[in-house]
């Protein structure tokens, strides 16, 4: 058995920037952080020659050469059937794929699916694939494969986990950097961030649609708008390092203010009135996560202010999910032979030392 976790993200910054129709005309970036809301992918060895995937109540059972021929284009599993047949081996297996969030909230979801089984596959199989290995061939999965009008941010963000500022250079390059804060200005700065489902799940791809439609002409409002969002993240990225976490807050609100005129669709007045709300009762600042529409309402308030922010929340009926920062990426959690006695997992065996063993149970040595 085969068991893969791959984190979630909440984007502070920059979102937008990462569609190539930006990033290939001007360079883009995203300061994101991954949370500790994941997804989960098991795969077991099958003797029948077929594939089965399930996804909660979904399943399909098929041979690999049935899946290979197979248009898995709008099926609710076209991601890891996608994968199946990018990889293109005669396998049989059992794929088990359970998230600890809703699919369309805003947090990557669907990219940290792709790289989850991905990266399962690439275990199973011995694959020596790097973390940008993983997030490109995912994002080529979803863009090229699916034809979904994606960024890069989330394939990113689920490969490396922990807080970046990720920069997507003209060339289609990506480079990764890792912020690293102090660690009194980390917790701060976790304890200061909020999320309130706006009890929306949506599907953001005709909303990125536009946005890249309207980017490629290359005048207007979104590509003026995008232009902030770039420069509010790096703004962002160098108020963090310096622990500067009262200018965060109030960049955080411009760049909200900023993306809200790429398009009237990424605010609504549910969202509009909850996030007055929240800035009425002590709030600095926030965004919806993700593309907009919908999903979770992301907000940074001291902790002095959050229980009015919370009544306020709740008196809109916005639940608030509990989640702390996660410095982990896409990672094998378990991978032992034994259950169904495959051979090609468990290469790999820790044993603790003696020594260790003998302290623990008190024996002298």
């Amino acid at each position: 058995m085969l068991i893969v976790r791959s984190p979630v993200r909440i984007s502070f910054g920059g979102g937008g920037t990462d569609l190539p129709a930006y990033y290939e005309k001007f360079g883009g970036a995203v300061l994101s952080t991954s949370i500790n809301k994941h997804f989960y992918t098991i795969l077991q060895k099958r003797t029948d020659g077929k594939i089965q995937v399930i996804s909660s109540d979904l399943r399909v059972v098929e041979t690999w050469r049935d899946i290979s021929r197979m248009n898995v284009k709008c099926s609710a599993l076209e991601i890891p059937l996608s994968v199946i047949k990018e990889l293109g081996r005669d396998l049989s297996v059992d794929l088990f794929l359970a998230s600890e969030i809703l699919a369309g909230t805003g947090l990557g979801s669907s990219a940290s699916v792709c790289v989850g089984v991905l990266k399962a596959f690439a275990t199973y199989l011995d694959l020596s694939l790097s973390k940008y290995d993983l997030a490109e061939r995912s994002f080529h999965i979803a863009r090229n494969i699916l034809g979904k009008p994606v960024g890069k941010q989330d394939e990113y963000a689920a490969a490396f986990g922990g807080m970046n500022f990720i920069t997507f250079n003209q060339d289609g390059s990506t480079n990764v950097e890792p912020l690293e804060l102090r660690s009194d200005h980390l917790r701060e700065f976790e304890s200061n961030l909020m999320l309130f489902f706006t009890g929306a799940a949506h599907n953001s791809w005709k909303l990125l649609h536009e946005q890249e439609q309207s980017t490629k002409k290359q005048g207007g409002t979104t590509v003026e708008s995008l232009h902030q969002l770039r420069d509010f993240a790096e703004q962002m990225r160098r108020a963090l390092l310096k622990g500067d976490l009262l200018t965060f807050g109030g960049l955080l609100h411009e760049s909200w203010e900023a993306k809200k005129k790429i398009s009237s669709a990424i605010s609504n007045s549910l969202i509009d009135e909850a996030y007055a709300l929240a800035r009425q009762n002590g709030a600095l600042g926030g965004k919806i996560a993700g593309a907009g529409g919908g999903g979770f309402l992301l907000l940074f308030c001291e902790q002095k202010h959050q229980e009015k922010v919370r009544d306020a929340m709740a008196n809109l009926q916005l639940r608030e999910m509990a989640f702390a920062l996660d410095s982990q990426s896409v990672k094998v959690v378990a991978n032992d032979p034994f259950i169904d006695r495959d051979e090609k997992c468990g290469m790999r065996w820790t044993f603790a030392p003696a020594f260790s063993l003998r302290t623990a149970m008190g024996i002298p040595s």
